[in-house]
């Protein structure tokens, strides 16, 4: 009898084992990445893994990229919830009437909902364009006397200057930086300020580049995400603008598998969907919904997060270190339940 009570306790030790994330392995695999700085992963709120490379930390700052554009679509809503911009529906020509008078009447019909998904219909600032543009004397004028290269509603262009113009609009609606307003009421319902970060020449903050987040700060965002806009007992974005953000309505033409919302990506990971945040050089914010799991990376900024496979290699870690852990301990949680 003792012996088939200690053979079922074994038993039971060695299927919790195994249902745990393999911490070792994944703190091996990061080690391994050169261009990772951190790996953060919560699961249901609760940290389960980090890790940080020497000289990293949780309380260091990151400069998130394009990954400022998933802050910037979330002051977008808020400023909605707020009524100091009317609707994902309004024509921008009501912040910019010097539109009406361009020669492409177009313009005077591209909305708020076009700016965030990407299909203004104007030309890039991005990509070759994107030194010209931050060296021009006035970025929002720069990127809004682009020539359309299709009609507003369309198809999707990615472009910084088109996020930035949304910077420059809730400046406009709520008379405040966005840096204050970004302050006010996202950074500081989560427990966190943000750093200032670069500005335009017309003193604009920038719109879709160069926030910096510190990764703890970054988990934060995602754990708003995760609880549908909620933080710390209160609804600090609508749960219909988290839902709408992670909506696909466009997809890029660089890469069929990735989708695009209100300024945030959505892919399949192991056979998880994901909405996350991006940035380049491989900085992410990941909220896998159904899981109830946020995974925040930060990365080196100054080489593409597509060198050597890096991108790859990090999304391999995702999915075979940190996924199945998961996954398990799930499994673990529904065998508990009544």
């Amino acid at each position: 009898m003792r012996l088939l009570v200690l053979a079922a306790a074994c038993a039971v030790l060695s299927t919790a084992s195994a249902q745990q994330p393999d911490v070792s392995s994944a703190r091996q695999a990061a080690a391994s990445l050169p261009q990772l700085h951190s790996l953060v992963v919560t699961h249901r709120g609760a940290t389960t893994f980090e890790y940080y490379a020497k000289g990293y930390s949780a309380t260091r700052q990151a400069n998130i990229k394009s990954a400022s554009k998933s802050i910037i679509s979330a002051l977008v809503g808020i400023a909605i919830q707020k009524n100091l911009i009317a609707g994902v529906d309004e024509p921008i020509v009501r912040w910019f009437p010097e539109l009406q008078k361009d020669a492409d009447k177009r313009k005077a019909t591209i909305t708020i909902e076009d700016l965030l998904t990407m299909r203004s219909g104007l030309q890039s600032t991005s990509g070759g364009d994107y030194g010209p543009w931050v060296r021009s004397r006035n970025w929002v004028r720069y990127a809004l006397e682009r020539p359309m290269v299709s009609d507003p509603g369309t198809s999707m262009e990615y472009s910084t200057g088109t996020s930035h113009v949304l910077s420059a609009i809730l400046t406009k609606a709520t008379r405040k930086s966005t840096y204050q307003f970004a302050n006010e009421v996202l950074a500081k319902p989560l427990g966190f300020q943000f750093a200032q970060w670069t500005r335009d020449p017309q003193g604009i903050y920038f719109g879709g580049n160069e926030m910096s987040m510190t990764p703890r700060q970054m988990t934060a965002v995602g754990e708003l995400w995760r609880n549908k806009g909620r933080a710390g007992g209160q609804q600090v974005l609508s749960a219909g603008w988290v839902e709408q953000s992670c909506k696909p309505v466009t997809r890029s033409r660089w890469d069929p598998d990735r989708e695009y919302g209100y300024g945030w990506w959505t892919q399949d990971f192991g056979g998880h969907r994901a909405c996350f945040a991006w940035g380049f050089g491989g900085q992410y914010i990941f909220i896998f919904d159904r899981l109830e799991l946020v995974v925040v990376v930060t990365s080196a900024t100054d080489v593409s997060d597509e060198r050597r496979g890096y991108r790859r290699q990090l999304f391999d870690l995702l999915e075979t270190h940190v996924l199945p852990g998961i996954e398990a301990r799930q499994g673990t949680d529904r065998r508990k339940m009544p």
